[in-house]
């Protein structure tokens, strides 16, 4: 029986790594990232990323492997990911998957198939995204496709565009080519519930701790390393408020109002998202019994040989 990843899912501010740590250190596990912004170096206070203290001697892969310039790609990702997964396995240690965006996490697991790319095509839709804006796209989209068109925000011109391109390119529906829930590797879900007002609670705390660490010198400082150039991580929640900040376009205070405001905004979507998948088992995560429940769900799914090893 294969050793199943454990994947820890569930809305920003919900507590993912600390869990994830604690399921590492109990059954012998390194961590794997899939929070997408997690994966660009330097950007580290304002996605909340882990110190080297704070890992507690976990070993954590798929951390700042990414320029800020570099444009975020699941698919990219999914290659690097499946490779890291089986080789913690190799090592006879258990995976333990940890983030918030909910691509990622699916890509890890194996669920998706991506379909290919045409730079020709891409190059073409970008630049009508450029001069017409995504709405006018959004609504080519609704027309060709109204089931994606609704899973996908207006505003969202990426993933429009990557829509578009799939079904220019496959002649299919962009939603006939998304993944059902059916289980393509053997995997442990575990999502952290948390009540609406307590999630908005953390999200202002976080974020007053963010500006505190230095969020905005971070920003500065990538900044100057060509931050405003990338594509994706510039609109980083709290960098890109932040650098609106620097080029004087709004106050401090409402960089960071905005950025609480718009984190609770993204919560409410993984939320959604992740409740959609009756293959996550849901916990409390404010719950004292947190790390045991886990641990039983966890360990229920183990093989014998590996409970045995790590009971």
């Amino acid at each position: 029986m294969t050793v199943p990843v454990i994947a820890v899912v569930g809305a920003t501010a919900a507590g993912k790594s600390e869990l994830a740590i604690g399921l590492a250190l109990a059954l012998g596990g390194e961590v794997a990232n899939a929070d997408s912004m997690q994966l660009y170096a330097g950007m580290d206070i304002g996605t909340a990323k882990l110190s080297p203290a704070g890992q507690r001697g976990v070993p954590h892969h798929l951390l700042s492997v990414w320029d800020v310039r570099h444009p975020a790609s699941v698919a990219e990702y999914q290659a690097m990911a499946g490779p890291v997964l089986a080789a913690i396995r190799q090592r006879g240690r258990v995976p333990v998957l940890a983030g918030g965006s909910g691509l990622y996490v699916r890509a890890a697991l194996g669920d998706l198939d991506f379909p290919g790319t045409d730079p020709a095509v891409r190059q073409r839709l970008e630049a009508e995204l450029a001069a017409a804006g995504p709405g006018a796209l959004h609504a080519r989209l609704a027309a060709l496709d109204p089931a994606a068109a609704a899973a996908i925000l207006a505003s969202n011109g990426r993933r429009v565009i990557r829509a578009l391109e799939v079904i220019e390119l496959s002649g299919r529906p962009f939603a006939a080519v998304m993944p059902g829930y059916q289980q393509r590797q053997p995997a442990v879900q575990i999502g952290l519930a948390v009540g609406r007002a307590e999630l908005d609670q953390r999200i202002a705390a976080r974020t007053e701790r963010m500006w505190r660490a230095g969020l905005v010198a971070e920003v500065a400082e990538l900044e100057r390393a060509g931050l405003r150039d990338g594509r994706t991580a510039s609109r980083a929640l709290g960098y890109a408020q932040v650098l609106r900040f620097l080029a004087g376009e709004i106050s401090e205070e409402e960089a960071r109002a905005q950025t609480v405001l718009g984190t609770r905004r993204l919560a409410r979507r993984q939320e959604a998202w992740f409740r959609r998948d009756p293959r996550i088992s849901w916990l409390d995560a404010g719950s004292p019994r947190l790390l045991a429940d886990a641990l039983a769900l966890c360990r229920s799914h183990l093989p014998a040989a590996a409970r045995a090893r790590r009971s």
